[in-house]
């Protein structure tokens, strides 16, 4: 089958030398998109910056933005069988990027904030993909609960969800441990383990489900 992956952070421009982004490695999909190459799918890996080598064998799709990566998804969706949404996009982006480099005149600086487009959310009801659709929530607080709600929501097939409040997993780590969320209500806790593994595991549970 044919699966489209996210992965990593966007950037997000404040003028020419910064931007606003988060921790994500992006290994948890890179990770996603060579086992799902491995099991003999064919993938489309679109991916914010990281500093990760471009995996072998998989048609690789760079962005930066939010924005870029919300048009990456909608020209290379049509003929996916599953989507796997695991980057972490950035949910605002300054509303005006400045032309210059901001200088340091005063001692606060307040920046003006607009929401980023919901890729995720776009799935279903602006590309009316029929697939499969994953999800993944990062949460510090009522785990499942925030899950189930996401899930609902994006109109998902799986959530995976992971407390990246806990030391040592998800961001800016090689290990991984996540708790599946399935329409029904059924919860599936994972062990922590390498993201390697976890995406082998994972492939094989949405082939399964498909």
């Amino acid at each position: 089958m044919r699966l489209l992956i996210t992965a990593g952070p966007t950037r997000e421009p404040i003028d020419p030398v910064r931007f606003l982004s988060n921790r994500s490695s992006g290994r948890m999909g890179y990770a996603l998109a060579e086992a799902a190459h491995t099991a003999g799918h064919e993938v489309v890996l679109i991916s914010g910056p990281v500093s990760l080598p471009p995996p072998s064998g998989i048609q690789l799709i760079h962005v930066e933005t939010a924005r870029e990566m919300f048009d990456a998804v909608r020209t290379h969706l049509p003929g996916c069988t599953a989507a796997i949404f695991s980057a972490a996009v950035a949910d605002y982006r300054p509303a005006q990027v400045i032309p210059q480099k901001i200088k340091k005149t005063s001692a606060t600086l307040t920046l003006e904030l607009e929401r980023t487009e919901d890729i995720l959310g776009s799935v279903r009801t602006q590309f009316a993909f029929t697939g499969f659709l994953v999800g993944f929530a990062a949460e510090t607080e009522n785990l499942i609960l925030h899950a189930q709600d996401k899930l609902q929501r994006k109109g998902c097939d799986l959530i995976i969800a992971n407390d990246v409040s806990q030391s040592g997993i998800g961001f800016d780590s090689t290990e991984n441990e996540v708790t599946l969320c399935f329409p029904n209500g059924k919860t599936t806790a994972l062990p922590r383990q390498s993201k390697t593994a976890l995406a082998h595991d994972l492939i094989q549970i949405i082939s399964s489900s498909i």
